[in-house]
């Protein structure tokens, strides 16, 4: 923790003017210095910055602070990054915690080697730029999607050229392990080493480029599209110290502005949709890097505003899409912020929309997109026929772990009373189903189990087996439902926590093979879990994602006994107990066919 002392001496230093001046044209106003508040849309100056209170105000939407907040809330960055800025900027060292020589030394190689690489990758953008202006192919391409020069110039975009090494010309040394850190160039793998030792090609060839900018505008990645229909269509920087695509998303730094004043940010899915909705006035579009909406892109999207769109094609992926972005917003969704979902016509993405039925059609589509409370239900009611009971007990299996991820508050409460209605039961008896306490039809805040508790000793064979073949099969995970991921969460034993590692890997990376996963898990804490779970030597049984099923069927209804024995030995067996031992009754009944 960075000392108070500090931070109050610190900001004796620091001007604020100065500070926001860098962001805000101030202009005296008596007193104090008056602009156009920089976190809403407002044609009259009511963004005051008083330089004897070291503060700032906006009597028009109350945002005020100090220096570090104004940078932390207007750029986006981390309190530790906004306090380091102001530091160097006075000549002021930041304190560390105590640790000792060695790890200090450790830590500014590891600043010294993200500041290279960063250098490395805008001398690289500056490159692809001038290679755009000297190409008419890619230019022509560009005029064809609808694109301005003034657009190309706001998003940096670029041109890799076709040849293997045409980096070279900008950096000599382009042996330097530093390329290949940065992702700018690979090595050959099972090649025969040349003169000066093993072969180098530029990773990005014969492609539009789309800089990958962080919050504050520093470049750390890249994103190439074909001009053809060349495999792969869309390639991205590897990961690297300065990029990782599960946290990064694409525009942001270009959107920020624009966030605010819209008043939501307008999340889909790929680099083009993000500059041509820019071309065609909505300018507050992000998108996320080839992967699914993770929990990172969510918080770093609520730090600027409060309301949130989804934008997703209507096929059967945009689904898919969806549904992760749900289980991903759900656990910051507060009574304060909203997230709503638009789905397109399958033939259409937000840039082939906007181009054939006008930014007007697409304002209206934004303005008809379903709230999350739908979105659930909707996903809730997958595969559940509503007009029958058994439907209806589905509908409720499916939601129940999807509402339990939403914060306490009124929006959680009022959701409970929604669900009762559409399953056709009094909100008061959905709360004792679910045991949940205080719950009503205007509940606003009922105790919940938790999502990802991993207290449930597992039978140990069953659960074994179960990530087993997860972890040798990753893309079966999206084949379950919302409910066996969450009773994998709640296995006990470590293997929820392997559970949790697992899922963090298939959102930041796509589903991965055995050999990366085991790769992934060195120096991981449930790293010998994994590796004894996955032994080859314990395969004996068919590589079939219905082994699968029947593995976790097998875990549900092992849960569903524990439960029923559980309220069997309670002191008082009244109607309510009875009515949920008859229900389990049930649903191992529907079950054991199956495991």
């Amino acid at each position: 923790m960075i000392p108070s002392g500090f931070l109050h001496d610190l900001l004796a230093r620091v001007d604020i003017v100065d500070v926001v001046g860098r962001h805000v044209e101030l202009k005296r106003g008596g007193a104090n210095l008056m602009g156009l508040c920089p976190f809403h849309a407002e044609k009259s100056p009511s963004f005051s910055v008083s330089p004897s209170k070291q503060f700032y105000y906006c009597f028009g939407c109350g945002a005020n602070g100090d220096a570090i907040r104004f940078l932390v809330e207007h750029t986006g960055m981390s309190f530790v990054d906004a306090v380091t800025e102001l530091a160097q900027g006075v000549g002021m060292q930041v304190p560390q915690e105590d640790v000792s020589p060695e790890e200090r030394q450790r830590r500014q190689r590891l600043v010294e080697r993200r500041l290279s690489i960063t250098d490395v990758l805008q001398r690289a953008a500056a490159f692809f730029r001038a290679q755009l202006r000297q190409s008419p192919e890619p230019i022509g391409y560009l005029k064809s999607r609808g694109l301005s020069g003034e657009i190309a110039a706001r998003f940096g975009l670029g041109w890799a050229p076709a040849g293997p090494r045409a980096l070279a010309g900008v950096f000599p040394a382009y042996d330097d392990p530093l390329l290949e850190e940065a992702g700018l160039v690979r090595v050959a793998a099972d090649e025969t080493p040349g003169e000066s030792g093993p072969r180098r090609y530029d990773w990005f060839r014969s492609r539009v480029m789309f800089p990958i900018r962080a919050v504050g505008g520093e470049v750390i990645g890249f994103g190439g599209r074909v001009l053809d229909d060349g495999k792969p269509k869309y390639m991205n920087s590897p990961e690297t110290p300065v990029f990782n695509k599960g946290r990064e998303l694409y525009g942001l730094h270009e959107a920020r502005q624009s966030v605010r004043e819209r008043g939501f940010a307008l999340v889909v899915e790929g680099y083009m949709d993000v500059v041509a909705l820019a071309q065609s006035g909505f300018a507050n579009a992000v998108a996320t890097l080839g992967t699914a909406c993770t929990a990172d892109h969510i918080q770093k999207l609520f730090r600027f505003t409060d309301s949130v769109v989804f934008a997703f094609d209507g096929d059967e992926a945009g689904r898919r899409a969806a549904a992760r972005a749900l289980e991903a917003v759900l656990p910051h969704a507060s009574d304060l912020r909203q997230a709503r979902f638009l789905f397109l016509p399958p033939e259409h993405d937000p840039d082939s929309y906007v181009r054939a039925l006008g930014a007007a059609a697409f304002e209206a589509a934004i303005a008809e997109a379903l709230p999350l409370s739908g979105q659930l239900t909707a996903l809730a009611s997958q595969g559940a026929d509503l007009a029958q009971a058994e439907g209806r007990a589905r509908f409720l299996a499916q939601a129940r772990p999807l509402w339990s991820a939403l914060p306490e508050g009124a929006l959680r409460g009022q959701l409970l009373a929604e669900l009762a209605r559409t399953a056709r039961v009094e909100p008061a008896e959905l709360a004792r189903l679910w045991r949940v306490s205080g719950a009503g039809p205007s509940a606003a805040g009922p105790a919940r189990r938790p999502v990802r508790s991993p207290s449930r000793p597992p039978p140990a064979a069953s659960a074994d087996l179960a990530l087993r073949l997860l972890l040798r099969h990753a893309d079966w995970w999206d084949r379950l439902t919302a409910e066996d991921h969450q009773l994998l969460h709640e296995l006990g034993g470590g293997h929820g926590e392997l559970v949790a590692w697992f899922e963090r890997q298939l959102t930041d990376h796509g589903p991965q093979t055995w050999a990366a996963l085991s790769e992934a898990l060195h120096d991981q804490p449930i790293e010998a879990l994994a590796q004894r779970i996955a032994d080859p030597a314990s395969l004996d049984i068919q590589n079939e994602f219905e082994d699968l099923q029947r593995v976790v069927n097998r875990l549900h209804i092992a849960v569903l006994k524990d439960e029923s024995q559980a309220l069997a030995a309670t002191a008082s067996v009244g109607p309510e107990v009875l009515q949920r031992i008859r229900e389990i009754n049930s649903r191992i009944d529907q079950l054991r066919p199956l495991a």
